[in-house]
């Protein structure tokens, strides 16, 4: 059992079942106020006494995930963990349900280790985005050549629901369409495409629809030198993983998407290895969908670039919940664990009460800026851009920034940052320089000192920031062109919802 100091805040992502995506906003309360039961996902973080303390684990191998109970008395947590599954039920082609368990969490034989629990404790919140634990307390890298695995940005379809426009053919799940976005991808010097549900006749992933002429779009995408990664159901794949993952090859699939896992028993800790492990064989990235958090997996196996276990932008289709509240608290818990797949990139930017969840034409809740700073901002080596390929094409600035930022980095600092707040992120490429940052709902002015830079240097900088209007309109942008040195104080102005990003070119 964890035992909280009197008046400890908890930043509580709270759970219904051990059935989930793991995908729960965080509600921020007094460990007392929680009732005895209420359990909640990892990674949770608690604030005692002014301390930050992040839970969560990693070296998940072989086990059944942790998540955390509220006890009886009021500043009480306890493990629990779920029992191995007995009997299931498939209620769709995706959901597969635990109808009873056994008395007994995991099988093993022999010696073994366990997963380790991890406390994280950092008294400044900014601390918490550099904190690795995660990673270094993760079993090592498995693939002894992991030169083929290939970081980058995907081209995605199922946010925007392919609502592409000012062509000749009608839109949808189709070749025409598939090769718009590759064009889009290859113009900008995009990595991938994924083709996420629709492509094939769900339950049977060797039944490709009538509309997508497979070889010919895997035969257009290597012209165009741009990856393809498919979207599948985890239990058809799994149904039928040699067989698929043969004819992926012949198609010569990048990458997998796999999507609708919502356990962490631990037989399914273990399908997660299995499939990794398979993709690898074959040298093919892995995006978990559907997923629990990071808990060392994308150490051992590092073509698992990303995985979700988060509420990502794609709740924006249908709730008014994904806020840059939120969007600024995820860095400081769930990042913690590793790389979150958020699927940044809105292009239609709604500020506060001009919002409206629609789901075949979304828009996200603050500004443009605030959605180009998770790119520095948040960590996944498969980053998405999740917006309408015709959206991106129309301004061209966007992706001046979109198209160079990279998804993988040598160093970062975080210069200034308080939970559900802001935050201030910068990172290095080689000799270039990143900066991101996010405001909550409230605008915000922030000075930062660009002690980081390399002496003697002058770093040529575009910025994009949020534009006079942009509190009206949340897709209000500016540009502007500065040159700093070592030293120089940078002034950040941001809207409410807003943000700003700059990239620091040295001469």
């Amino acid at each position: 059992a964890i035992n909280f100091a009197d008046g400890t805040m908890v930043w509580f992502p709270e759970e219904e079942s051990h059935f989930s995506h793991n995908e729960r906003y965080y509600k921020h309360e007094k460990a007392e106020s929680f009732s005895p039961g209420q359990f909640c996902s990892l990674p949770m973080l608690a604030v005692p006494n002014g301390v930050n303390v992040l839970v969560t684990e990693s070296d998940l191998d072989d086990y059944a995930g942790m998540w955390l109970k509220k006890g009886q008395s009021e500043n009480e947590f306890h493990g629990v963990l779920p029992k191995y599954p007995k009997s299931l039920k498939m209620t769709s082609d995706r959901d597969e349900k635990v109808t009873e368990r056994e008395d007994y969490l995991a099988k093993t034989s022999g010696t073994r280790v366990f997963p380790w629990r991890i406390f994280a404790i950092s008294e400044d919140d900014a601390r918490l985005l550099t904190n690795q634990m995660s990673w270094i307390l993760s079993d090592k890298n498995q693939i002894e050549d992991a030169s083929w695995i290939k970081p980058g940005k995907v081209a995605w379809d199922w946010w925007n629901y392919l609502n592409i426009y000012g062509v000749d053919f009608e839109a949808g799940v189709n070749t025409e369409t598939y090769k718009y976005f590759i064009d889009f991808a290859a113009k900008y010097g995009i990595e991938y495409i994924i083709l996420d549900e629709g492509w094939y006749k769900l339950g049977d992933l060797m039944s490709v629809v009538p509309e997508v002429d497979m070889d010919e779009l895997s035969r257009y995408a290597k012209e165009k030198n741009v990856g393809l990664i498919m979207w599948v159901v985890w239990k058809t794949l799994d149904d039928q993983l040699d067989e698929v993952l043969d004819q992926f090859e012949k198609w010569d699939v990048k990458g997998l998407k796999v999507d609708f896992m919502q356990r962490d028993d631990q037989w399914m800790v273990n399908y997660y290895e299995r499939i990794s492990k398979a993709a690898a064989e074959r040298k093919m990235l892995v995006d978990f969908h559907g997923s629990y958090k990071p808990a060392g997996l994308h150490r051992k196996y590092p073509n698992v670039l990303t995985r979700e276990g988060v509420c990502g932008l794609e709740q924006s289709k249908w709730t008014d919940q994904q806020t840059p509240d939120h969007n600024v608290t995820i860095p400081f818990i769930r990042m913690v664990a590793g790389p979150i797949d958020y699927t940044p990139g809105a292009m239609v930017n709604a500020s506060k009460g001009n919002f409206a969840g629609v789901f075949n034409q979304p828009m996200s809740m603050g500004t443009r800026c605030h959605q180009l700073a998770m790119y520095v901002v948040y960590e996944s080596p498969l980053q998405m851009l999740c917006d309408n390929p015709t959206n991106y094409m129309r301004e061209p600035e966007m992706m001046s920034f979109l198209g160079p930022v990279p998804t993988t980095w040598d160093d970062t600092l975080i210069p200034d940052a308080k939970v559900g707040d802001y935050v201030v992120t910068a990172r290095r490429k080689g000799t270039e320089w990143y900066l991101g940052a996010m405001t909550n709902w409230n605008e915000r002015n922030l000075e930062i000192t660009l002690d980081f830079l390399e002496e003697g240097k002058v770093y040529k900088t575009t910025i994009f920031k949020d534009g006079k209007n942009a509190h009206r309109n949340g897709k209000d942008f500016a540009m502007e062109e500065k040159s700093f040195r070592k030293g120089d104080v940078l002034t950040i102005k941001m809207a409410p919802g807003g943000g700003w990003v700059a990239r620091l070119v040295a001469r």
